[in-house]
């Protein structure tokens, strides 16, 4: 299947290397997709809590855009795809107010019909392409890793939107996909919890709380590293992660948990080099965490 792949800001921008793991990937995988350049922003839900109608247009041109050409929507963002699937939901289940923005996006020759399907990468690797398919892609062996999933609120609130009623699986596919890769799940308490991104502009000292508690109960439970299908849950857990340490924990300790992409850790059970993967570009080094691949690999050659 052919998809309109919406990479969102931040992996063109300020986490670049999920840009760059997710090509890789998907050359590898054999998943063909057009990248919409002429897609706008999500709004990220910031939008829409200021002018909900302005967001929920943005998306519906968004949808039609995707429509017109025949294709399903694809992001790599979870908050990319909650916004959307909430700003989905409200149209359908408006007919009046769907045809009100409708009114708005005429201007560009646009009509939104209620087709699009909008998926998560994560959700497309286990609903469409199967974890068994996909256990056949894997060549390098990741059991020396522990790893621990961090699905960020948008993928997981409201379930509603998000269609968990239809595909109930949805709630432990990153799990289910981390355990396909060989590595040992962490199943912590905090990992269906928010990362704090959402409020660290107007209270930063609770999302920094929130980023000592997440990473640090991972990394006590026996981490060595967690992933996240969420750019902004990344940025958060990854770029304040010493500055949570250094305020919230009593002895000052670092934590130093690497908070990987979902298309990295994909990558690296296919066998992509890390380089390629856009490792060195993580502010908590994940060195450490390739050394231990490369010394398994070494010790059963």
């Amino acid at each position: 299947m052919k998809y309109a792949w919406w990479p969102g800001c931040v992996a063109r921008g300020a986490t670049p290397e999920l840009y760059t793991s997710t090509v890789a990937v998907l050359e590898r995988l054999g998943i063909e997709v057009e990248e919409m350049h002429d897609f706008s922003c999500t709004g990220a839900g910031v939008l829409q809590e200021r002018n909900r109608k302005l967001g929920d247009t943005l998306n519906v041109r968004n949808f039609a855009i995707a429509e017109k050409q025949g294709l399903p929507i694809m992001t790599i963002c979870s908050t990319c795809q909650g916004v959307m699937s909430q700003a989905h939901q409200r149209v359908m289940r408006d007919p009046e107010y769907l045809k009100e923005i409708n009114g708005v996006i005429a201007e560009e020759g646009l009509a939104y019909r209620g087709t699009t399907v909008i998926k998560h990468l994560l959700w497309i690797l286990v609903e469409e392409f199967g974890v068994e398919e996909l256990k056949k892609r894997f060549v390098r062996d990741l059991s020396c890793l522990s790893v621990a999933p961090f699905y960020g609120c948008y993928l997981l609130r409201p379930s509603d939107a998000l269609g968990y009623d239809r595909v109930p699986a949805r709630e432990t596919s990153l799990d289910r996909v981390i355990e396909a890769t060989g590595a040992r799940l962490i199943d912590f308490a905090g990992k269906r919890k928010c990362c704090g991104f959402p409020i660290l502009l107007i209270n930063q000292d609770n999302s920094l709380k929130m980023v000592a508690n997440h990473t640090g109960a991972a990394k006590d439970d026996g981490a060595d590293a967690m992933v996240t299908p969420c750019p902004l849950c990344h940025l958060n857990l990854d770029g304040y992660q010493d500055k949570a340490a250094r305020k919230n924990r009593p002895d000052g300790r670092k934590i130093d948990l690497p908070i990987i992409h979902f298309p990295q850790l994909i990558g690296l059970a296919m066998g992509i080099e890390p380089d390629e993967l856009g490792f060195k570009k993580h502010m908590v080094s994940t060195r450490d965490m390739l050394a231990r691949l490369k010394e398994q690999a070494a010790a059963v050659r």
